[in-house]
Protein backbone atom coordinates (compact mmCIF):
# COMPACT_ATOMS: atom_id res chain seq x y z
CA UNK A 1 0.00 0.00 0.00
CA UNK A 2 3.21 2.05 0.34
CA UNK A 3 2.88 2.89 -3.68
CA UNK A 4 -0.97 4.12 -3.28
CA UNK A 5 0.16 6.50 -0.58
CA UNK A 6 2.24 7.87 -2.64
CA UNK A 7 0.37 8.45 -5.76
CA UNK A 8 -2.34 9.69 -3.34
CA UNK A 9 -0.41 12.30 -2.38
CA UNK A 10 0.54 12.93 -5.29
CA UNK A 11 -2.48 12.86 -7.16
CA UNK A 12 -3.66 15.21 -4.12
CA UNK A 13 -1.43 17.52 -4.52
CA UNK A 14 -2.01 17.58 -8.37
CA UNK A 15 -5.61 17.78 -7.48
CA UNK A 16 -4.90 21.02 -5.70
CA UNK A 17 -3.08 22.67 -8.52
CA UNK A 18 -5.51 21.86 -10.99
CA UNK A 19 -8.32 22.67 -8.30
CA UNK A 20 -7.15 26.60 -7.70
CA UNK A 21 -6.05 26.91 -11.37
CA UNK A 22 -10.23 25.91 -12.26
CA UNK A 23 -11.03 28.47 -9.13
CA UNK A 24 -8.73 31.02 -11.04
CA UNK A 25 -11.17 31.20 -13.53
CA UNK A 26 -14.74 30.06 -11.58
CA UNK A 27 -14.87 32.45 -9.11
CA UNK A 28 -14.49 35.30 -11.49
CA UNK A 29 -16.73 33.66 -13.54
CA UNK A 30 -19.35 33.47 -11.16
CA UNK A 31 -19.00 36.81 -10.31
CA UNK A 32 -19.37 38.39 -13.70
CA UNK A 33 -22.26 36.02 -14.83
CA UNK A 34 -24.69 36.05 -11.34
CA UNK A 35 -22.73 39.68 -10.09
CA UNK A 36 -21.60 40.01 -6.36
CA UNK A 37 -24.96 40.33 -4.81
CA UNK A 38 -26.63 36.97 -6.12
CA UNK A 39 -23.18 35.18 -5.32
CA UNK A 40 -23.47 36.33 -1.76
CA UNK A 41 -27.09 34.70 -1.95
CA UNK A 42 -25.48 31.56 -3.16
CA UNK A 43 -22.75 31.17 -0.91
CA UNK A 44 -25.35 31.64 2.01
CA UNK A 45 -27.81 29.44 0.59
CA UNK A 46 -24.81 26.82 0.60
CA UNK A 47 -23.79 27.08 3.81
CA UNK A 48 -27.27 26.84 5.07
CA UNK A 49 -27.50 23.21 3.05
CA UNK A 50 -24.31 22.32 4.17
CA UNK A 51 -25.54 22.33 8.18
CA UNK A 52 -27.07 19.00 6.95
CA UNK A 53 -24.48 17.07 6.73
CA UNK A 54 -24.07 17.63 10.54
CA UNK A 55 -27.00 14.42 10.44
CA UNK A 56 -23.78 12.01 9.76
CA UNK A 57 -23.10 12.22 13.61
CA UNK A 58 -19.35 11.82 12.93
CA UNK A 59 -20.44 8.37 12.01
CA UNK A 60 -18.35 8.34 8.88
CA UNK A 61 -15.25 9.21 10.43
CA UNK A 62 -15.45 6.23 12.78
CA UNK A 63 -16.02 3.43 9.92
CA UNK A 64 -12.08 2.93 9.25
CA UNK A 65 -11.61 2.65 13.04
CA UNK A 66 -14.02 -0.49 13.46
CA UNK A 67 -13.29 -1.88 10.38
CA UNK A 68 -9.84 -1.96 10.75
CA UNK A 69 -10.62 -3.99 14.18
CA UNK A 70 -12.98 -6.25 12.16
CA UNK A 71 -10.01 -6.45 9.81
CA UNK A 72 -7.48 -7.39 12.49
CA UNK A 73 -9.74 -9.54 15.05
CA UNK A 74 -12.98 -10.72 13.09
CA UNK A 75 -14.39 -12.19 10.13
CA UNK A 76 -15.65 -11.44 6.61
CA UNK A 77 -19.36 -12.01 8.05
CA UNK A 78 -18.64 -9.32 10.79
CA UNK A 79 -16.98 -6.60 7.80
CA UNK A 80 -20.74 -7.31 5.84
CA UNK A 81 -22.49 -6.66 9.18
CA UNK A 82 -20.55 -3.42 9.90
CA UNK A 83 -21.44 -2.47 5.91
CA UNK A 84 -25.13 -3.60 6.50
CA UNK A 85 -25.33 -0.93 9.19
CA UNK A 86 -23.87 1.96 7.67
CA UNK A 87 -26.27 1.37 4.56
CA UNK A 88 -29.68 1.38 6.73
CA UNK A 89 -28.32 4.25 8.85
CA UNK A 90 -27.03 6.39 5.62
CA UNK A 91 -30.52 5.68 3.96
CA UNK A 92 -32.26 7.24 7.36
CA UNK A 93 -30.01 10.03 7.07
CA UNK A 94 -30.45 11.08 3.54
CA UNK A 95 -34.16 10.74 4.05
CA UNK A 96 -33.75 12.84 7.00
CA UNK A 97 -31.64 15.73 5.18
CA UNK A 98 -33.73 16.00 2.10
CA UNK A 99 -36.34 16.78 4.28
CA UNK A 100 -35.24 19.10 6.60
CA UNK A 101 -33.40 20.61 3.33
CA UNK A 102 -36.96 20.97 1.42
CA UNK A 103 -38.66 22.57 4.82
CA UNK A 104 -35.44 25.03 5.10
CA UNK A 105 -36.49 26.11 1.04
CA UNK A 106 -39.88 26.26 2.11
CA UNK A 107 -39.53 28.44 4.80
CA UNK A 108 -36.45 30.47 3.36
CA UNK A 109 -37.97 34.04 4.06
CA UNK A 110 -38.07 33.39 7.69
CA UNK A 111 -34.39 33.11 7.31
CA UNK A 112 -33.61 36.22 5.18
CA UNK A 113 -36.49 38.48 5.02
CA UNK A 114 -34.97 41.46 6.56
CA UNK A 115 -31.74 41.12 4.87
CA UNK A 116 -32.48 40.08 1.47
CA UNK A 117 -34.46 41.47 -1.32
CA UNK A 118 -37.74 39.81 -2.47
CA UNK A 119 -35.68 38.34 -5.45
CA UNK A 120 -33.01 37.49 -3.66
CA UNK A 121 -35.37 35.57 -0.90
CA UNK A 122 -36.65 33.27 -4.25
CA UNK A 123 -33.49 32.62 -5.35
CA UNK A 124 -32.50 31.25 -1.91
CA UNK A 125 -35.78 29.44 -2.13
CA UNK A 126 -34.64 28.04 -5.11
CA UNK A 127 -30.95 27.24 -4.58
CA UNK A 128 -32.09 25.68 -1.40
CA UNK A 129 -34.44 23.08 -2.72
CA UNK A 130 -32.01 21.83 -5.66
CA UNK A 131 -28.85 21.71 -2.57
CA UNK A 132 -30.64 19.75 -0.45
CA UNK A 133 -30.53 16.80 -3.26
CA UNK A 134 -27.20 17.52 -3.53
CA UNK A 135 -26.61 17.29 0.30
CA UNK A 136 -28.49 14.01 -0.31
CA UNK A 137 -26.52 12.19 -2.82
CA UNK A 138 -23.09 13.01 -0.91
CA UNK A 139 -24.42 11.90 2.45
CA UNK A 140 -25.20 8.34 0.62
CA UNK A 141 -21.83 8.26 -1.25
CA UNK A 142 -19.93 8.45 2.16
CA UNK A 143 -20.94 4.86 2.75
CA UNK A 144 -18.73 4.23 -0.57
CA UNK A 145 -16.22 6.22 0.00
CA UNK A 146 -15.30 4.94 2.91
CA UNK A 147 -15.11 1.51 2.52
CA UNK A 148 -12.58 2.96 -0.44
CA UNK A 149 -10.25 4.89 1.36
CA UNK A 150 -10.51 1.86 4.35
CA UNK A 151 -8.94 -0.33 1.11
CA UNK A 152 -6.06 2.78 0.75
CA UNK A 153 -7.49 3.01 -2.59
CA UNK A 154 -6.12 6.86 -3.24
CA UNK A 155 -5.66 7.04 -6.82
CA UNK A 156 -9.43 5.92 -7.35
CA UNK A 157 -9.98 8.45 -4.28
CA UNK A 158 -7.67 11.53 -6.04
CA UNK A 159 -8.80 10.95 -9.53
CA UNK A 160 -12.24 10.82 -9.10
CA UNK A 161 -11.62 14.43 -7.00
CA UNK A 162 -9.99 15.93 -9.99
CA UNK A 163 -13.18 14.76 -12.29
CA UNK A 164 -15.05 16.73 -9.47
CA UNK A 165 -12.45 19.71 -9.66
CA UNK A 166 -12.73 19.74 -13.39
CA UNK A 167 -16.31 18.84 -14.41
CA UNK A 168 -18.51 21.30 -11.96
CA UNK A 169 -16.99 24.61 -13.51
CA UNK A 170 -17.48 23.12 -17.14
CA UNK A 171 -20.92 21.81 -16.59
CA UNK A 172 -21.61 25.77 -14.51
CA UNK A 173 -20.57 27.30 -17.89
CA UNK A 174 -22.96 25.70 -19.76
CA UNK A 175 -25.99 26.07 -17.59
CA UNK A 176 -24.89 29.88 -17.37
CA UNK A 177 -24.62 30.32 -20.67
CA UNK A 178 -27.77 29.36 -21.20
CA UNK A 179 -28.90 31.86 -18.86
CA UNK A 180 -30.23 29.97 -15.83
CA UNK A 181 -28.03 31.86 -13.08
CA UNK A 182 -27.16 30.40 -9.73
CA UNK A 183 -29.44 28.25 -10.63
CA UNK A 184 -27.68 26.76 -13.12
CA UNK A 185 -24.62 26.43 -10.56
CA UNK A 186 -26.01 24.65 -8.47
CA UNK A 187 -27.56 22.40 -11.13
CA UNK A 188 -24.15 21.56 -12.16
CA UNK A 189 -23.22 20.86 -8.31
CA UNK A 190 -26.24 18.44 -8.65
CA UNK A 191 -24.87 16.42 -11.71
CA UNK A 192 -22.06 15.97 -10.35
CA UNK A 193 -22.37 14.29 -7.32
CA UNK A 194 -24.93 11.99 -8.57
CA UNK A 195 -22.26 11.29 -10.81
CA UNK A 196 -19.81 11.03 -8.01
CA UNK A 197 -22.58 8.79 -6.01
CA UNK A 198 -22.80 6.53 -9.20
CA UNK A 199 -19.20 5.93 -9.35
CA UNK A 200 -18.68 5.36 -5.99
CA UNK A 201 -20.66 2.81 -5.75
CA UNK A 202 -19.93 0.97 -8.82
CA UNK A 203 -16.28 1.08 -7.68
CA UNK A 204 -16.74 -0.07 -4.35
CA UNK A 205 -19.21 -3.17 -5.20
CA UNK A 206 -17.70 -4.43 -8.42
CA UNK A 207 -14.22 -3.58 -8.00
CA UNK A 208 -13.74 -3.87 -4.11
CA UNK A 209 -16.29 -6.59 -3.44
CA UNK A 210 -17.93 -4.22 -1.10
CA UNK A 211 -21.32 -6.79 0.33
CA UNK A 212 -24.03 -5.60 2.91
CA UNK A 213 -25.60 -7.99 5.61
CA UNK A 214 -28.56 -5.99 6.88
CA UNK A 215 -30.65 -9.04 8.37
CA UNK A 216 -28.15 -9.05 11.30
CA UNK A 217 -27.78 -6.17 13.66
CA UNK A 218 -25.26 -5.83 16.48
CA UNK A 219 -26.09 -3.96 19.33
CA UNK A 220 -22.87 -3.72 21.14
CA UNK A 221 -20.95 -2.66 18.08
CA UNK A 222 -23.50 0.22 16.92
CA UNK A 223 -23.28 1.40 20.94
CA UNK A 224 -19.64 1.03 20.17
CA UNK A 225 -19.53 2.93 17.15
CA UNK A 226 -22.03 5.79 18.48
CA UNK A 227 -19.97 6.19 21.90
CA UNK A 228 -17.14 6.72 19.54
CA UNK A 229 -19.04 8.99 16.68
CA UNK A 230 -20.42 11.17 19.44
CA UNK A 231 -17.24 13.14 20.06
CA UNK A 232 -16.50 13.41 16.46
CA UNK A 233 -19.85 14.77 15.62
CA UNK A 234 -19.09 17.57 18.23
CA UNK A 235 -15.87 18.39 16.34
CA UNK A 236 -17.99 18.40 12.87
CA UNK A 237 -20.54 21.10 14.77
CA UNK A 238 -17.70 22.89 15.31
CA UNK A 239 -16.11 22.60 11.87
CA UNK A 240 -19.75 23.94 10.65
CA UNK A 241 -19.19 27.49 13.03
CA UNK A 242 -15.95 28.00 11.33
CA UNK A 243 -16.95 27.43 8.05
CA UNK A 244 -20.40 27.81 6.92
CA UNK A 245 -21.97 29.73 10.54
CA UNK A 246 -20.25 33.04 9.53
CA UNK A 247 -21.95 33.27 6.55
CA UNK A 248 -25.53 32.34 7.69
CA UNK A 249 -25.26 35.21 10.64
CA UNK A 250 -23.91 37.39 8.03
CA UNK A 251 -26.35 36.54 5.59
CA UNK A 252 -29.12 37.32 8.50
CA UNK A 253 -27.84 40.51 10.04
CA UNK A 254 -25.98 42.02 7.22
CA UNK A 255 -26.09 41.93 3.64
CA UNK A 256 -25.75 39.80 0.48
CA UNK A 257 -21.78 42.14 -0.33
CA UNK A 258 -20.84 41.35 2.86
CA UNK A 259 -21.31 38.06 2.30
CA UNK A 260 -19.74 38.05 -0.67
CA UNK A 261 -16.26 39.45 0.65
CA UNK A 262 -16.35 36.84 3.39
CA UNK A 263 -17.05 34.10 1.45
CA UNK A 264 -14.57 35.09 -1.11
CA UNK A 265 -11.50 34.93 1.60
CA UNK A 266 -12.87 31.90 3.14
CA UNK A 267 -12.57 30.38 -0.49
CA UNK A 268 -8.64 31.09 -0.20
CA UNK A 269 -8.45 30.27 2.97
CA UNK A 270 -9.72 26.48 2.15
CA UNK A 271 -7.11 26.07 -0.11
CA UNK A 272 -4.48 26.30 2.87
CA UNK A 273 -6.79 23.35 4.51
CA UNK A 274 -6.85 21.12 1.56
CA UNK A 275 -2.96 21.41 1.30
CA UNK A 276 -2.55 19.76 4.69
CA UNK A 277 -5.13 16.93 4.36
CA UNK A 278 -3.79 15.40 1.43
CA UNK A 279 -0.75 14.01 3.40
CA UNK A 280 -2.44 13.46 6.60
CA UNK A 281 -5.63 11.49 5.01
CA UNK A 282 -3.58 8.80 3.31
CA UNK A 283 -2.33 7.84 6.54
CA UNK A 284 -5.32 7.25 8.19
CA UNK A 285 -5.50 3.68 7.71
CA UNK A 286 -1.54 2.98 8.44
CA UNK A 287 -2.05 4.85 12.19
CA UNK A 288 -5.32 2.84 12.85
CA UNK A 289 -3.07 -0.39 12.22
CA UNK A 290 -0.62 0.71 14.43
CA UNK A 291 -2.56 2.02 16.99
CA UNK A 292 -4.79 -1.59 16.63
CA UNK A 293 -1.09 -3.72 16.62
CA UNK A 294 1.05 -2.04 18.89
CA UNK A 295 -0.20 1.29 20.01
CA UNK A 296 3.65 2.53 19.99
CA UNK A 297 4.07 6.19 21.02
CA UNK A 298 7.56 6.67 19.64
CA UNK A 299 6.34 5.49 15.88
CA UNK A 300 3.53 7.62 16.43
CA UNK A 301 5.46 10.54 17.33
CA UNK A 302 8.30 10.29 14.32
CA UNK A 303 5.18 9.62 11.24
CA UNK A 304 3.42 12.87 12.87
CA UNK A 305 6.72 15.13 13.04
CA UNK A 306 7.86 14.04 9.36
CA UNK A 307 4.33 14.49 8.19
CA UNK A 308 3.89 17.57 10.08
CA UNK A 309 7.53 18.61 8.39
CA UNK A 310 6.50 18.03 5.00
CA UNK A 311 3.33 19.68 5.49
CA UNK A 312 5.08 22.81 7.68
CA UNK A 313 7.60 23.37 4.46
CA UNK A 314 4.55 23.44 2.06
CA UNK A 315 2.34 25.48 4.50
CA UNK A 316 4.72 28.58 5.12
CA UNK A 317 5.86 28.91 1.24
CA UNK A 318 1.97 28.94 0.39
CA UNK A 319 0.97 31.07 3.19
CA UNK A 320 4.37 33.68 2.82
CA UNK A 321 3.79 33.95 -0.89
CA UNK A 322 0.37 35.19 -0.35
CA UNK A 323 1.24 37.60 2.50
CA UNK A 324 4.15 38.90 -0.40
CA UNK A 325 1.57 38.80 -3.53
CA UNK A 326 -1.55 38.41 -2.45
CA UNK A 327 -2.91 42.08 -2.65
CA UNK A 328 -2.32 42.22 -6.17
CA UNK A 329 -3.93 38.29 -6.56
CA UNK A 330 -7.48 39.08 -4.96
CA UNK A 331 -7.49 42.46 -6.72
CA UNK A 332 -7.24 41.02 -10.26
CA UNK A 333 -8.78 37.66 -9.27
CA UNK A 334 -11.97 39.20 -7.39
CA UNK A 335 -12.20 42.76 -7.98
CA UNK A 336 -10.97 45.92 -6.34
CA UNK A 337 -14.51 45.51 -4.35
CA UNK A 338 -12.61 42.54 -3.04
CA UNK A 339 -9.34 43.93 -1.34
CA UNK A 340 -10.70 43.40 2.51
CA UNK A 341 -10.69 39.89 1.50
CA UNK A 342 -6.55 39.81 1.06
CA UNK A 343 -6.28 40.99 5.01
CA UNK A 344 -8.95 38.27 5.94
CA UNK A 345 -7.14 35.73 4.02
CA UNK A 346 -3.83 36.54 6.05
CA UNK A 347 -5.60 36.97 9.10
CA UNK A 348 -7.41 33.78 9.06
CA UNK A 349 -4.36 31.55 7.87
CA UNK A 350 -1.56 32.46 10.01
CA UNK A 351 -3.32 30.62 13.24
CA UNK A 352 -4.19 27.68 11.23
CA UNK A 353 -0.19 26.81 10.43
CA UNK A 354 -0.34 24.93 13.75
CA UNK A 355 -3.49 22.68 13.39
CA UNK A 356 -2.93 21.85 9.83
CA UNK A 357 0.73 20.45 10.10
CA UNK A 358 -0.33 18.10 13.15
CA UNK A 359 -3.29 16.60 11.29
CA UNK A 360 -2.12 13.60 11.73
CA UNK A 361 -2.24 13.76 15.46
CA UNK A 362 -6.22 14.01 14.84
CA UNK A 363 -6.35 11.03 13.65
CA UNK A 364 -3.69 9.27 16.40
CA UNK A 365 -6.35 10.52 18.88
CA UNK A 366 -9.44 9.01 17.08
CA UNK A 367 -7.32 5.79 16.54
CA UNK A 368 -6.72 5.82 20.78
CA UNK A 369 -10.31 6.85 21.44
CA UNK A 370 -9.26 9.96 23.45
CA UNK A 371 -10.40 12.53 21.17
CA UNK A 372 -13.29 13.55 23.74
CA UNK A 373 -11.63 16.02 25.89
CA UNK A 374 -10.32 17.89 22.13
CA UNK A 375 -14.15 18.19 21.21
CA UNK A 376 -15.20 19.35 24.19
CA UNK A 377 -12.46 22.62 24.16
CA UNK A 378 -13.29 23.21 20.46
CA UNK A 379 -17.42 22.84 21.19
CA UNK A 380 -16.85 26.08 24.04
CA UNK A 381 -14.67 27.54 21.32
CA UNK A 382 -17.47 27.50 18.86
CA UNK A 383 -19.87 28.93 21.06
CA UNK A 384 -17.79 31.86 22.10
CA UNK A 385 -17.39 31.78 18.25
CA UNK A 386 -21.24 32.13 17.45
CA UNK A 387 -21.86 34.64 20.26
CA UNK A 388 -18.89 36.80 19.35
CA UNK A 389 -20.22 36.67 15.99
CA UNK A 390 -23.61 37.19 16.58
CA UNK A 391 -23.46 40.64 18.82
CA UNK A 392 -20.77 42.11 16.62
CA UNK A 393 -21.41 41.51 13.10
CA UNK A 394 -23.86 44.58 12.68
CA UNK A 395 -20.94 46.99 13.86
CA UNK A 396 -17.53 44.79 12.77
CA UNK A 397 -19.14 43.60 9.28
CA UNK A 398 -16.88 40.14 7.93
CA UNK A 399 -14.12 41.16 10.67
CA UNK A 400 -16.67 39.75 13.57
CA UNK A 401 -16.69 36.15 12.64
CA UNK A 402 -13.04 36.54 11.06
CA UNK A 403 -11.82 37.77 14.84
CA UNK A 404 -13.67 34.94 15.96
CA UNK A 405 -12.17 32.36 14.10
CA UNK A 406 -8.65 33.65 14.29
CA UNK A 407 -9.35 33.20 18.76
CA UNK A 408 -10.61 29.98 18.82
CA UNK A 409 -8.28 28.58 16.30
CA UNK A 410 -5.08 29.87 18.25
CA UNK A 411 -6.86 28.72 21.55
CA UNK A 412 -8.22 25.53 21.15
CA UNK A 413 -6.11 23.73 18.33
CA UNK A 414 -2.86 25.87 19.38
CA UNK A 415 -2.27 26.02 22.64
CA UNK A 416 -4.65 23.39 24.16
CA UNK A 417 -3.81 20.80 21.47
CA UNK A 418 -0.13 20.99 22.00
CA UNK A 419 -0.47 20.42 25.73
CA UNK A 420 -2.86 17.52 25.75
CA UNK A 421 -0.83 15.81 22.88
CA UNK A 422 1.83 15.84 25.18
CA UNK A 423 0.91 14.95 28.45
CA UNK A 424 -2.39 12.91 27.48
CA UNK A 425 -1.76 11.37 24.24
CA UNK A 426 1.91 10.62 25.05
CA UNK A 427 3.06 12.42 22.13
CA UNK A 428 6.69 13.80 22.20
CA UNK A 429 5.65 17.87 21.22
CA UNK A 430 9.23 18.73 22.31
CA UNK A 431 10.78 16.58 19.98
CA UNK A 432 7.86 17.79 17.07
CA UNK A 433 8.91 21.67 17.58
CA UNK A 434 12.30 21.31 17.67
CA UNK A 435 11.87 19.71 14.20
CA UNK A 436 9.39 22.03 12.47
CA UNK A 437 10.25 25.62 14.41
CA UNK A 438 13.18 26.04 11.91
CA UNK A 439 11.01 25.98 8.95
CA UNK A 440 8.91 28.84 10.44
CA UNK A 441 11.67 30.99 11.52
CA UNK A 442 13.38 30.58 8.14
CA UNK A 443 9.65 30.88 6.38
CA UNK A 444 9.52 34.40 8.23
CA UNK A 445 13.06 35.65 7.36
CA UNK A 446 12.35 35.15 3.59
CA UNK A 447 9.46 37.23 4.09
CA UNK A 448 10.27 40.21 5.59
CA UNK A 449 13.29 40.33 3.25
CA UNK A 450 10.81 40.00 0.45
CA UNK A 451 8.09 42.50 1.48
CA UNK A 452 10.87 45.42 1.54
CA UNK A 453 11.88 44.23 -2.11
CA UNK A 454 8.45 44.74 -2.69
CA UNK A 455 7.97 47.64 -0.80
CA UNK A 456 10.75 49.40 -2.99
CA UNK A 457 9.48 47.21 -6.43
CA UNK A 458 5.53 47.25 -6.14
CA UNK A 459 3.69 44.16 -8.02
CA UNK A 460 1.74 46.32 -10.32
CA UNK A 461 1.44 43.64 -13.69
CA UNK A 462 1.37 40.08 -14.12
CA UNK A 463 5.26 40.44 -15.09
CA UNK A 464 6.21 42.22 -12.16
CA UNK A 465 3.87 39.02 -10.05
CA UNK A 466 5.80 35.98 -11.22
CA UNK A 467 8.65 37.71 -11.49
CA UNK A 468 8.67 38.34 -7.21
CA UNK A 469 7.36 35.00 -7.28
CA UNK A 470 10.45 33.10 -8.88
CA UNK A 471 12.51 35.48 -6.62
CA UNK A 472 10.58 34.41 -3.29
CA UNK A 473 10.60 31.06 -4.16
CA UNK A 474 14.56 30.84 -5.10
CA UNK A 475 15.18 32.60 -1.43
CA UNK A 476 13.06 30.04 0.03
CA UNK A 477 14.50 27.17 -1.33
CA UNK A 478 18.10 28.50 -0.34
CA UNK A 479 17.54 29.18 2.72
CA UNK A 480 15.84 26.01 3.77
CA UNK A 481 18.64 24.40 2.15
CA UNK A 482 21.05 26.05 3.96
CA UNK A 483 19.85 25.98 6.86
CA UNK A 484 17.07 23.89 7.81
CA UNK A 485 17.07 20.66 6.20
CA UNK A 486 19.47 18.61 7.63
CA UNK A 487 22.01 16.17 6.10
CA UNK A 488 19.71 12.93 5.41
CA UNK A 489 17.18 15.51 3.92
CA UNK A 490 19.37 17.22 2.03
CA UNK A 491 20.80 13.61 0.58
CA UNK A 492 17.05 12.25 -0.15
CA UNK A 493 16.39 15.04 -2.35
CA UNK A 494 19.66 14.54 -4.08
CA UNK A 495 19.06 10.82 -4.82
CA UNK A 496 14.97 12.05 -6.26
CA UNK A 497 16.19 14.93 -8.33
CA UNK A 498 19.20 12.54 -9.81
CA UNK A 499 16.65 9.87 -10.39
CA UNK A 500 14.44 12.98 -12.59
CA UNK A 501 17.43 13.28 -14.62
Amino acid sequence: MVSQRKAGAILGYANIIVKNLVNLVYTPMLLSFVGQADYGVFQTSNSFVFSLSLLTFGFSDAYIRFYTQKRANGTEKDINVLNGMYLLLYIFVCVVALGLGLLFAANVGTFFASSFTQDQVGLAGQLMCIMAFSVACTLFSTVFDAYILAHEQFRFQQTRQMFTSLATPVFAFVLLNLGMGAVGVALAQLAVNVTLLLLNARFAIMKLRMRFDIHRFDGALFKAIAAFSAWIFANQICDLVNNSVPNMLLGALTSAVVVSVFAVSIQVRNVFVSLSTVMSNVFVPKINRIVAESDDNAELTSLMTRVGRYQMFLFCWVYCGFVILGRFFVAKWAGEGFMDAYYLICAMALPLGVPLCQNTGIEIQRAKNKHRARSAVYLCMAALNVLFTWFASPYLGYWAPAIAYIASISLGNGVFMNWYYHARIGLDMAFYWKRNLPVVIGSAAVTVVCMLGTSLLPVISWLGFFAWGAVYTLLFAVVMWRFVLDPLEREKAVSKLSFLR
